[in-house]
């Protein structure tokens, strides 16, 4: 188990640093292809479309097929779509080397969360999940900051070098020790496509791609709101970067125990803490500890978010797990779409470059709508199934 962590865990410092180093490396990415920073927040856009597009496609195609045969192939696209990032010589066919890297982005985390649930023990899936998810924090502990740092100092195409690099090594990683899950037969695309049929799993996909896209709004800006409202200079950025990152990995581990107690709960708790935190960033933006203080608990609340809006969905999509899986990411990168265009529609209008936050309150406000539509229906569910017999819902929706 611990070698299969190593491995599904290292994939995920790859897709974490290739995800989130855009947002710290944006003015140099602008300055180079020749367009201006919200412009540039596209390109961050075109990597969240492709994560919302492949992930149910790749899921749907892969329901029956081995898991560690799927898992080297997704990382192999992923470095080779890196590559290409590297190489784009222009705005255009950097959006397409962007999009075709997102495309393995959501498969892949499904796929490890399905085979860390089957390896853990009994009422210990919440745990699993976010072991498993640890990637994306660590990613933006040490590799954002630092591809950050070396984008700044060595060209912008060396963070994505670096990520092409951990790419292959994962997939040689995976083929050598996840163990081979056979293909399950029982799988089909029309029992994987019957998940979208269910009203819990949209709401609960709108949950992540709405209120979720607060924290990207605030986010996908962060190196010219520290440049330039914070009033620090360009080395603070990996700083505020490397905070970020070390409060999600807290988060992510808060969110396996407390979506372990209850999913729905912690999806509650975190959504509020949230939008507060996205809120306060909007003042204390202007000075230096105050906003790593606020950054902190946005992180720590949007990672925790994250590993319970797994589990709910993996709940929700019932015999379609693969599809339910890989679903939240496609959601979270709706969110990531979602959030960068807006905030950097505000920032266009002329709202200023701490904007953005209080989009990104409203977002999460948003998502907490939906949030509580998806409780009362499941309250509703919950008290018709208590009058039919005593079956109890699934701990991984209650």
């Amino acid at each position: 188990m611990g070698l299969v962590v190593v491995a599904l865990v290292l994939g995920g410092v790859g897709i974490g640093i290739t995800e989130f180093v855009t947002m710290g490396l944006l003015p140099q990415i602008a300055e180079d292809v020749g367009v201006d920073i919200p412009t540039a927040g596209h390109v961050i856009s075109a990597y969240a479309v492709g994560v919302v597009v492949g992930a149910p496609l790749i899921s749907l195609g892969a329901a029956r097929l081995p898991r560690r045969g799927v898992l080297v192939a997704l990382m192999v696209v992923f470095a080779v779509g890196n590559a290409l990032t590297a190489l784009a010589p222009g705005y255009g066919t950097l959006l397409a080397a962007r999009f075709l890297t997102g495309l393995p982005h959501g498969a892949f985390f499904g796929l490890a969360a399905l085979v860390a649930v089957a390896l853990a023990p009994p009422g210990r899936g919440g745990r699993a999940v976010g072991t498993v998810m640890l990637g994306l924090p660590i990613a933006m502990v040490a590799g954002v900051p630092l591809g950050t740092w070396a984008g700044q100092v060595l060209g912008w195409q060396v963070a994505y070098w670096a990520v092409a690099a951990i790419g292959v090594l994962t997939a040689v990683l995976v083929r050598a020790w996840v163990p081979v899950f056979p293909a399950d037969h029982r799988q089909s695309f029309g029992t994987e496509l019957r998940a979208f049929g269910g009203l819990q799993f949209w709401l609960t996909m709108l949950v992540g791609a709405v209120g979720f896209g607060g924290m990207f709004a605030m986010y996908s800006y962060i190196a010219p709101v520290v440049e330039q409202v914070t009033g620090l200079g360009r080395s603070w950025v990996p700083v505020f970067l490397l905070v970020h990152g070390a409060f999600s990995v807290v988060g992510t581990w808060l969110g396996g125990r407390l979506s372990d107690w209850s999913v729905l709960r912690t999806l509650l708790l975190m959504g509020l803490l949230s939008a507060g935190s996205l809120l306060a960033f909007w003042q204390t933006a202007r000075w230096t500890v105050p906003a790593l203080t606020t950054l902190s608990v946005i992180a720590v609340s949007g990672s925790a978010w994250v590993i319970a809006l797994q589990l709910r969905l993996m709940s929700v999509a019932g015999p379609a797990r693969t599809l339910g899986a890989a679903m939240n990411h496609s959601s979270l990168n709706v969110a990531n779409a979602l959030g960068a265009y807006l905030g950097g529609l505000v920032i266009a209008a002329g709202y200023g470059l701490r904007a953005p936050s209080l989009v990104g309150a409203g977002l999460s406000v948003a998502g907490l709508a939906v949030l509580g539509l998806s409780l009362l229906l499941h309250r509703r569910g919950q008290g018709r199934r208590a009058q039919d017999g005593p079956g109890q819902i699934a701990s991984t929706s209650g």
